[in-house]
């Protein structure tokens, strides 16, 4: 198999370093599923600003094992902030976030896909100048194992996401909605606990939609993943996620159900502004 485009990343893109993963982290993985809760993400206290604008204020909340959890809120609440702040892509300027009680606030992103958590992007951003197939390898390059073995991986990854017969096609050809699938095939490929997905039905039809919706839940039910989500779609969103934390203006405003939320007086005047009472002329 050809890599020379592969090893162009690797060239270009330090955040996918060559070096072995961490051989404790499988072990880790086994020993937190075994039990019958165990939080994988805790999350103390956070703040970020940039310049005078609070963007994150005092933020808390904690994702168990296994779980699907939604963070909801309108343009502007912070919530992709709190995903580069969670994912090490920017810093938070004060609290805590804990992966498995251990401390990451301050672990670049490579450590962290290193430890088991991966994200994808609200914009996709397929490595130009890759074929399909190279852009998933890239997210194996951690792997202590053949080319060989990562090809037949990626191969694999791509026939789970439905993308198999496109695996030679350059990626910035490939359609919006297989793009998405490509993005999550390449974040599958470092193997992840934690998986963060930042708005994936953005511009995507209802069969689409619909498609995607389904494959997340069979990774989740077959592969364990916890997943963190954001999304403005409300209908398939809550048809994923089993618990919401509803944020506005970098504040969390309400946490529970999908039908607690959206029946959350603070999260409809979020979405709608306040209701004032009509009085007669």
């Amino acid at each position: 198999m050809a890599l020379d485009g592969l090893q162009r990343v690797v060239d270009f893109h330090p955040v996918f370093p060559t070096s072995r993963v961490d051989r404790t982290r499988l072990a880790m993985d086994q020993a937190w599923r075994s039990k019958a809760v165990s939080v994988i993400l805790e999350v103390n206290h956070l703040n970020k600003h940039f310049g005078g604008l609070h963007v994150l204020k005092n933020m808390s909340f904690k994702l168990s094992t296994g779980e699907i959890v939604g963070i909801l809120g309108p343009n502007g609440a912070g919530k992709t902030t709190l995903f580069n702040v969670l994912t090490g892509f920017i810093p938070a300027d004060s609290g805590e976030v804990l992966w498995r009680g251990e401390s990451i606030r301050r672990l670049k992103p490579h450590v962290l896909v290193g430890k088991g958590m991966a994200r994808t992007f609200q914009l996709c951003r397929p490595f130009v100048g890759l074929n399909v197939l190279e852009n998933v390898l890239v997210g194996s390059l951690r792997s202590n194992v053949s080319t060989h073995e990562l090809g037949e991986r990626a191969m694999q990854l791509l026939s789970q996401v439905g993308l198999a017969e496109k695996a030679m096609l350059p990626a910035e050809l490939l359609s919006y909605g297989d793009q998405r699938r490509l993005e999550l095939a390449r974040a599958l490929a470092t193997e992840p606990s934690l998986l963060l997905l930042d708005e994936p039905f953005a511009g995507l039809g209802g069969a689409e939609i619909e498609s995607l919706s389904h494959l997340i839940r069979q990774l989740h039910r077959e592969q364990h993943i916890s997943i963190l989500l954001i999304e403005h779609k409300l209908r398939e969103f809550m048809q994923l996620v089993s618990r919401m934390v509803a944020m506005d203006f970098g504040e969390i405003i309400a946490e529970g159900t999908p039908q607690d939320i959206v029946h959350h007086p603070s999260v409809i005047e979020a979405y709608i502004g306040k209701q004032h009472p009509v009085t007669p002329d």
